[in-house]
Formats: C-alpha cells, structure tokens, sequence
C-alpha cells in the first residue's frame, strides 16, 4: 500500500474507538471544487435532454433529474462512509472519499448512440428516453459481475499501463473541451484559470480563507454579468433567462419507472452493441480510479466498489435515470486540495437539493460555464501528471503509448462531428470513397477510428506491452498481446461493433497482428535469453536526462 505524508497514529490504527473528522476546513476547498465539477456535468446534461433530444420539461425536471440525484447521492454518501471506515481502520486523518457521479463519456455515448437515434427513427422522445433505460439495465448488472474479476485484473496489470490510459482519457475528454471553451470566452475563462492555477499549484490562500473555486465562479459571474449590464453579453446571460428559469421551479421525488424500462427491452439489439463494450470499459476505468488513489496513499477494495457503482446504478434506472454511475477521475486532485470525508456527502445533499427543487434550470441562466471550465482543465493537468509520478521514470514511454489512443478517439469523435453537422450521414462519412478522398488531404478518419475504438482497453494493452517490454518480462507482453487479439477480434478494442464478422472478426487485420506480435514476444523469451543476458537488467533502455 501507498505511504502518504498525513497524519498516522500507531496507536489508534485499526482502533474502533478513533473518530475520524467529519469535516475539516480542506473539504470547503473540494465541496466547491468537486460540487462545481458535478453541477457542470448536470448542466451538460440538462442541455442535452432538453436541446438535443428534445425531451419535454416535465420527464426531465419530474422524472429524469430527481431520479438522477437520488443516486449520485446514495453513490457519493457511500464513498462518504467508506472513507470513514478506511480512515477509521488506518487511525488516518489525510484520507479523502472517492468521487462519483454521473460518467462523462457515457453521458454523451447514451445520448448520441442510443437516445438520439431512436428518438428520430421512432418521433417520439420518450422512446429514446425507455432505450437509454435498458442500456444502463445491462450496464449496471456489467459492473457489479465485473467487480469480482477487476481485483485480479489489477493484480496483473502494471500501474503504468491502468494510469497511462487514465492520463489520456482525462487529457483527451475531461480537459481539451474546458481548455477550448476558455479560449472561446478568454476574458472570463483566462482569468478564472488564473484565479485556480494560483491557489491549487501556487498555494496562495484568498482573503478570509474563501475557496479557489467560489472566487473563481464569483469572479466569472461578475465579469459575464457586468459585461450584460454594458451591452457586451461576455458569457451569454440575460435578464429574460433568469425569468425564464423560474418557471421550472417546484418540488419532484423520484418515481419508479418500470413500465419505461421493460418498454425499452424492444430495442434491446441496438442496445447491446454498446452496452457491453462500454460496460467493460466503466470497469476498466473505475478500477484505474481506484488505482490512481491507491497511488495518492488511498487504498479502496475494487470489488466493493464497482459492486457499489453497479447498484446505484441500477436504483437510478428503475427510478427513471438513463445515464451511469461511476467513481471519478479527479480523486488525487481532490485530496490534494484538502479534501476527505465530509466533501463528498455535501456534495451528495447539494444534488438533492438542484435536481428536486428544479434549481438547475435557474443555474444554467446565471453562471457563466466558461467560469467552472478551468476547474476540470485543473483535474485532468493533475491526472496526467500523476501518471508519471507515481510510476518508475524507464517507464514513462509506455504511459505515452497509453494516452495516444485517447488522441485518436478524441480526433475521430471531433471529424465525425463536423461532418456530421455539415449534413453527412453516417453512411456518407465511412464509404470507402470518402475514406480515401479524407486521406488524400492528410485526414486519417479510418486510422483514427481503428486505432481509437475502445481507447481505454488499447491504452490499457498498449502501455502493459510496453512495461513489460522495458522490465524485459516477454512473457507477460506477450500474454497482454494474445489478450488484445482476442478482445479486438470481438470487436471489444479497435472496432466499431460486437461480433466475429462473419467468422473474421470485426478488425480481422488488427487481432492477426496482436497475435503475431504475441508470438514474436513469445520466441525472443524462449530463443533469445542467451543474447539478452548480458543486457543489465537495472538500466533503463532509453537515456532520460537527469533532472
């Protein structure tokens, strides 16, 4: 287990009697950091329920946004609890709660791959919505079947392969979208990065102890306010939006929605597809999540904790929400700003009270988002480069390895986009024809896709090849090798679909040579110990200057 700097008493270690705080002046610091960072996340989403898929008012502020919060509140009191049980058994006072709560990439997935389109091919919202239901039905029962494997899967895995393909999701889909809004907007967004960066990385404390993140709102809502007032419109607030915003207020529990659910089972072919690829990789990701704080001195038990994300997950959908659970990225930041226990059960009650009291349609018309932007750029800088912190520097290449096929996948999802709002459909974008015009003109959709499909297992693969290559463990590069022919030729890594296309696979080219490579790992093991020998085992195979 991970050492860390905080307080450790042998005396009170595994003792009952220890009462670990509840709240200390470090969780008003993170309560606003993370709570930000949720109410972000909620408002991306209310704007995609409304604008993109065009869900009525009443499903989603009566149905879908309490549903929601109910469990992202039981997800994160549960990390609440068990953070005061791990600190509890340790006799520590430094031990943060993991974060949780709705996972980003699905939250855009379900929408834009589930939701969207059944929506249109049936005209009817509501359809999309039951869809969205049943994916996260599969999803849930994914994870809490996965936690019993996922312990052992990190046993085997090296650290810098689970952190790398971390680094790059957290570069590639939590911090370049923040970093461009910022520049779009750079007098509020430049400014409140400023405001971050000097408190979390410069340890400058702001007058009366307020945290970095409030000041940080507070100044990006008086520069888009005062620049309405002026005529400027600098964040895009209006007085006729704030009016607007009330009429969404009232008072709405959850409900259950089974009906919705079984009603979705009819598009259950589509919804397989997806589920299934994604259920894997929320449990690759949650068990980076807890890896990463493991590495910040934060030992949690995997099992407990995918089991923990599927159950709430499934309270949520037979409730009436369509989007996933998951324990967050972010935790090392979080904790390094002074978070521990108490910020992660306020941040649960302040989603009770913006998702049942209707309170974010209010939020989306007086906060400027561009103002909360640079808090996830902070979180995904600090991921990234704890990857290469808590790892062994010979194996930092391998940790570049992982992040680039997040580049790909990140690159793919923007192209498509594009093109996609230039009126292609998606048989336009992939017909061989366009593929081959596209790469003329430098543009490698069809590499990026192949390479990015299923971004966090191939970073996950790619970097443990690596690793192993470095520590000249060939064995085990090849058994990750064999390991990535068989999930790409199902089509769980480098592919668009489930499947064996046919008998073929659904990359056939891409499996044959995984499995080539694990065969020529195989034999420099077996034929080449002799030649190999004489190599020093302690020196790195790369010369890193020293710093």
């Amino acid at each position: 287990m991970s050492t860390t700097a905080g307080t450790f008493s042998k005396d009170s270690a595994g003792n009952s009697d220890f009462k670990p705080a509840l709240w200390t002046p470090g969780d008003w610091n993170a309560f606003f950091g993370f709570g930000t960072n949720i109410l972000v996340n909620m408002l991306v989403l209310t704007g995609l329920l409304r604008f993109v898929l065009k869900m009525p008012d009443n499903i989603v502020f009566g149905r879908i946004l309490p549903a929601m919060g109910l469990m992202m509140c039981l997800s994160t009191m549960y990390y609440a609890w068990l953070a005061y049980r791990l600190a509890q058994k340790t006799g520590r006072s430094d031990v943060c709660a993991l974060p949780s709560g709705i996972s980003v990439p699905h939250m855009f997935i379900v929408t834009f791959v589930i939701m969207l389109p059944i929506s249109i091919t049936t005209g009817d919202p509501i359809k999309g919505w039951e869809a969205g239901l049943v994916w996260v039905f599969f999803q849930s029962f994914i994870l809490m079947i996965g936690g019993f494997i996922a312990p052992w899967i990190r046993k085997v895995t090296p650290r810098a392969a689970l952190l790398g393909t971390l680094a790059g999701v957290s570069i590639a889909f939590i911090a370049m979208r923040p970093a461009l809004e910022m520049f779009m907007t750079p007098v509020i967004g430049l400014t409140c990065f400023a405001i971050i960066l000097l408190s979390w990385f410069g340890g400058y404390k702001y007058p009366k102890g307020i945290p970095a993140g409030l000041v940080a709102i507070g100044v990006g809502m008086v520069i888009a306010w005062g620049s309405t007032l002026l005529g400027f419109g600098v964040g895009g607030l209006s007085i006729a939006g704030v009016k607007a915003a009330f009429t969404n207020f009232g008072f709405s529990v959850p409900i259950p929605a089974f009906d919705h659910v079984f009603s979705g089972f009819q598009f259950l072919g589509i919804i397989l597809v997806t589920a299934i690829p994604y259920g894997i990789y929320d449990l690759v990701e949650a068990m980076d999540n807890v890896e990463s704080a493991e590495a910040a001195g934060d030992e949690y038990p995997t099992t407990r904790v995918l089991t923990a994300d599927g159950v709430v997950s499934l309270i949520g959908c037979l409730m009436g929400n369509p989007f996933i659970n998951a324990v967050y990225i972010g935790h090392p930041g979080w904790k390094a700003m002074g978070g521990r226990i108490g910020y992660s059960a306020a941040t649960g009650l302040m989603v009770i009270v913006l998702s049942w009291f209707g309170v974010i349609s209010l939020m989306l018309a007086i906060v400027p988002l561009v103002a909360i932007s640079p808090i996830l750029l902070y979180i995904g800088m600090l991921i990234c480069a704890q990857a290469f912190e808590t790892t062994p520097r010979e194996h930092a290449p391998a940790i570049a390895l992982a992040l680039t096929p997040h580049l790909a996948a990140w690159a793919s999802v923007l192209i498509s986009g594009a093109l996609g709002a230039a009126g292609m459909n998606f048989g336009a974008i992939h017909s061989p024809e366009f593929i081959a015009k596209m790469g003329q003109n430098g543009v490698l959709l069809h590499g990026l896709e192949v390479m990015g499909g299923g971004s966090i297992l191939v970073g996950l693969v790619l970097g443990a090849i690596a690793v192993f290559i470095i520590e000249r463990k060939f064995v085990n590069a090849s058994a990750f090798a064999l390991a990535g022919a068989v999930l790409t030729y199902f089509g769980f890594m480098h592919g668009e679909a489930i499947g064996i296309g046919g008998g073929l696979g659904v990359t056939p080219g891409v499996a044959l040579a995984y499995a080539l490579v694990a065969a020529g790992l195989f034999a420099a093991d077996k034929f080449g110990a002799t030649s190999l020998s004489s190599v020093p085992q302690s020196e790195p195979p790369l010369a890193v200057p020293a710093e």
